[in-house]
C-alpha cells in the first residue's frame, strides 16, 4: 500500500514504543518519515528497521520539552524533505507510580512537561507551516487516564485527560485552515512502560499490575491494529473528523460515512445520542 507515498509525516517519540510501531506502519504505507526522539541509538534502530522495510527516514534528536530544540526539528525536517503533512505526538514517559501523597513534585512535574508540554512544543512548531498550506493533520496518543481514574498514576492520568482538552480546543482554532487535530487512545498494548508497571510493585495498584500482566502475556492491542487507525486519522478519509478522541476499540470504521454529533468521542466519552 502506497497511500501516502507524496506525504510527510513527522513523529515525536519515534525512537521506540508505539511512536516507533506507528512510524514503521507510515513508512511502509509510502511516507516520507522524520523521527524525532531524544536517543541517537533508538534513532539509529528505529530508521534501521524501516530501511529494511523499505522505507525512508529522517533521523532527527532533539527534546520535546525544550521548544527551540523542537522547532528546529521541524525546520530540518522542512528543508530535508519540504513539507509537513502529519505530526504524529507519541513522545510520553510514565511519570511517577504510586500515591500522590508521597510522590515527589518535581518528578510529577517533570513527567508533566514531557506528557502535555511536548505535545504543546510540536504543535506549536508545526502549525505556523501547515497554516501557510491550508492542510494539515495532528494526531496526538492518547492513553489511561483519558478515559478513566488512574490511581497511583496521577501525573499521567492529568497530562493525558489533559490532553484531549488540548486536541479539542486546538481542533477549534484551525478547523478554518484545513487541519484536523485528533487523539489516538492505542490501548493497552506491550511497551517499556509495561515494564515500569511491573517494577513499581505494589505502588501500582492491583488493577494496573493485572492489566501489566496481562499485557506482558498477550502482547496487549497488536500494533496493526493501532497503525490501521493512525492511517486512516491521517488521510484524507477523516477530514471530516477532528477534536475527536477515537480507541483502538471504537468502531472507528464507520465514522468514514456518518456524520458525528458534536458530543460523540469527546473528552466527556458520549457514544451515543
Amino acid at each position: 500500500m502506497q497511500a501516502f507515498s507524496n506525504k510527510v509525516v513527522m513523529v515525536t517519540g519515534g525512537g521506540r514504543g508505539i511512536g516507533k510501531r506507528l512510524a514503521l506502519g507510515f513508512a511502509t504505507a509510502g511516507a516520507c518519515v522524520a523521527l524525532v526522539a531524544r536517543s541517537k541509538v533508538e534513532l539509529d534502530l528505529a530508521q534501521l528497521e524501516i530501511q529494511h522495510a523499505g522505507g525512508s527516514a529522517l533521523r532527527i534528536r532533539a527534546d520535546v520539552r525544550n521548544f527551540a530544540e523542537t522547532e528546529s526539528a521541524v525546520k530540518r525536517a522542512l528543508a530535508h524533505f519540504g513539507q509537513v503533512d502529519v505530526l504524529v505526538c507519541a513522545a510520553g514517559v510514565q511519570g511517577p507510580i504510586g500515591p500522590l501523597h508521597e510522590t515527589d513534585p518535581d518528578h510529577w512535574a517533570a513527567a508533566l512537561h514531557v506528557n502535555l508540554a511536548g505535545l504543546f512544543h510540536a504543535a506549536r512548531a508545526v502549525l505556523p507551516h501547515m497554516i501557510g498550506r491550508r492542510s494539515g493533520k495532528i494526531i496526538a496518543l492518547g492513553g489511561d487516564g483519558t478515559m478513566r481514574a488512574r490511581p497511583f498514576f496521577s501525573s499521567y492520568a492529568a497530562a493525558k485527560a489533559a490532553t484531549v482538552r488540548l486536541v479539542e480546543t486546538l481542533a477549534e482554532e484551525v478547523r478554518e485552515y484545513n487541519i484536523q487535530v485528533n487523539c489516538l487512545g492505542p490501548g493497552h498494548t506491550y511497551t517499556h512502560m509495561t515494564d515500569e508497571i511491573l517494577a513499581a510493585g505494589e505502588k501500582a495498584g492491583w488493577k494496573d499490575t493485572e492489566h501489566a500482566i496481562r499485557t506482558r502475556m498477550t502482547g496487549g492491542v497488536s500494533p496493526q491494529e493501532q497503525i490501521q487507525l493512525a492511517l486512516f486519522l491521517a488521510s484524507e478519509r477523516s477530514n471530516h473528523i477532528s477534536g475527536k478522541l477515537i480507541h483502538v476499540a471504537d468502531d472507528w470504521r464507520r465514522l468514514e460515512r456518518s456524520e458525528m454529533h458534536p458530543e460523540l468521542y469527546t473528552l466527556r466519552r458520549v457514544r451515543k445520542v
